[in-house]
């Protein structure tokens, strides 16, 4: 069935998750425990994120996980926060994050609205930061509907970010196609009776997304080749 609307996940597949998001980690870390090179390795074995490597283990928190998951597992190592400080602190620290575009968003999105497609986000990260990336990446207008873990729709992956575009821009959820990165996003996409494609821009290897995606897809954009197909 032909979309006519798409809802893209944020981290790991507007953006390449490692080449953002392992540059974020180190350095929160070691922000966050002053620098003791130590504590900072410790407290990232934690939340699946080797400071020696600076590279993300697949089962990560961070991943796929809406920020106060990340907080409630930190703070039993972090005592001196609590999980709200934390949630500020990660809010804050991920606004300023250099993203790293996936594919040249502007063009590709445009691309896609030209196609007459309704775009959305839905993203375990918190609403706002989540805008302040597409801002600075110059796309936030070509999006129909932003939604994060805060905006009141729940958090993947359960489908109620994704049911809330598809009612937002009154298109039948068959109609439209989820585009993630994790199986938290294409586990989403099922629930809420989507369509459901995968990239490998994130974590996760094309095994573990294959049994919950219609496709597998290099990154996104390849993704009109395959509507068209």
């Amino acid at each position: 069935m032909t979309p006519q609307a798409i809802v893209f996940d944020k981290d790991g597949t507007l953006f390449d998750f490692r080449a953002t998001w392992e540059v974020w980690a180190r350095s929160f870390l070691l922000g966050i425990t002053n620098h003791d090179l130590e504590r900072a390795e410790y407290v990232g074995q934690q939340i699946g994120f080797d400071l020696k490597t600076n590279s993300f283990q697949h089962d990560s928190i961070v991943i796929a996980n809406p920020v106060v998951d990340v907080a409630q597992a930190l703070v039993p190592y972090l005592p001196e926060f609590s999980v709200n400080a934390l949630v500020d602190r990660l809010n804050s620290e991920a606004e300023n994050v250099p993203q790293s575009e996936a594919v040249a968003l502007v063009p590709f999105l445009g691309t896609l609205r030209a196609r007459g497609l309704k775009l959305g986000v839905a993203t375990n990260d918190a609403e706002g930061p989540a805008r302040i990336h597409l801002t600075n990446a110059g796309v936030l207008e070509h999006f129909d509907f932003i939604a994060g873990f805060d905006s009141g729709y729940g958090a993947k992956p359960a489908p109620g970010q994704l049911l809330a575009f598809a009612t937002a821009t009154n298109i039948a959820p068959e109609r439209v196609v989820m585009v993630g990165d994790s199986t938290h996003d294409l586990v989403a996409g099922r629930a809420a009776g989507m369509q459901t494609v995968g990239v490998l821009t994130g974590i996760a290897l094309a095994d573990e997304l294959i049994p919950y995606a219609d496709v597998v897809l290099p990154d996104i954009g390849h993704l009109p080749e395959w509507i068209e197909r």
